[in-house]
């Protein structure tokens, strides 16, 4: 038996299943841990087929607001279905249906990689563990190094192998937390080019991620600041829904130029990129008048800009409420 995704174009009827286009729809989920409030509140939708970025400063509840997502951790409050299944009183069905892979390599480095697919399958109960494994070598590339030691693999090797065992049985969603981290830039793209030929095969992913260039390659993001949802949408969606006006600066003395400004009414976000500032507001008058004088300094170059994710992903870090305070 080959161990292939299940067919988008199947009719699902049987109870559990999903049906339309919904994967994942949640209302109210709230965690606690230690009398720490870690989510709050949470409501959201995933639909079938979609990358779904997940985006926040560490300690945010990304990975909690994850586990919850799919029935691995139980909610205190809160309702929902993952797959159909609800989330509280299903989780054991969900789980079936769910591939997991892991910042941390977690396959065995003294196995080779064909070693390590041929077990996981067998985990699985797939008929054909053999079969399955030299499927998934075929798949990412990696028939050459079937008899390496997964141990003496780079990262980006490593994780390619991970991913290939996480989709061995076929799973309905995929969960990637933080997958690529310390993976060179080309690995990370071969890596992303996989995912998007999974999601073409309606493959649900959920992905946890710091890099801005992964999150614009999801179909949607949200993102969590300490525990609270504060954006979701396309990413051109939540950038234009931020309501920033940005300008980029450039000349001598930005740090102490930004200095100045930091704290500003109107200067919303303030951040070095490479050899350039940007400035950022909501308010564009309140903006103007707060940058009149340096607008005017010679020193600086201003131009108006459209603002870029990062932009939003730090405003929103610096305007988020930390939940250990």
């Amino acid at each position: 038996m080959r161990a292939t995704l299940p067919s988008p174009a199947q009719p699902i009827k049987a109870a559990g299943a999903f049906a339309g286009d919904i994967a994942i729809e949640v209302s109210g989920l709230t965690k606690s841990f230690n009398g720490r409030t870690v989510v709050s509140d949470l409501s959201m939708e995933v639909r079938r087929g979609l990358i779904y970025g997940f985006l926040g400063p560490n300690g945010s509840g990304k990975t909690t607001t994850i586990r919850m997502l799919c029935g691995l951790l139980t909610p205190d409050a809160g309702r929902g279905t993952c797959l159909g299944y609800d989330i509280l009183t299903q989780s054991d069905e969900i789980k079936r249906h769910v591939g997991y892979m892991t910042q941390r390599f977690s396959l065995y480095e003294d196995l080779s990689i064909r070693e390590n697919l041929e077990f996981v399958a067998r985990i699985h109960g797939l008929d054909d563990p053999r079969g399955a494994a030299g499927d998934a070598l075929h798949r990412l590339g990696l028939e050459n190094r079937a008899h390496q030691l997964a141990g003496e693999l780079s990262g980006g090797w490593k994780q390619r192998v991970a991913l290939g065992a996480s989709i061995l049985p076929g799973p309905q969603l995929l969960l990637l937390d933080e997958p690529t981290a310390g993976v060179d830039p080309k690995a990370r793209r071969d890596f992303w080019d996989e995912i998007h030929r999974l999601a073409g095969e309606g493959l649900t992913v959920l992905v946890s991620t710091h890099y801005m260039d992964e999150a614009e390659r999801c179909h949607e993001i949200a993102y969590i600041a300490y525990g609270r949802l504060l954006a979701e949408g396309t990413v051109s969606n939540v950038v234009a829904q931020s309501g920033l006006e940005t300008w980029t600066v450039t000349g001598i003395a930005l740090r102490q130029l930004a200095e100045t400004l930091r704290g500003q009414p109107g200067v919303d976000m303030v951040a070095p990129f490479g050899s350039a500032l940007h400035v950022a507001g909501r308010d564009p008058a309140l903006l103007m008048r707060a940058t009149e004088a340096a607008r005017a300094d010679e020193r600086y170059s201003w131009r108006r800009d459209k603002p870029t994710l990062e932009d939003v992903f730090i405003d929103l870090m610096d305007r988020g409420r930390d939940n250990f305070g």
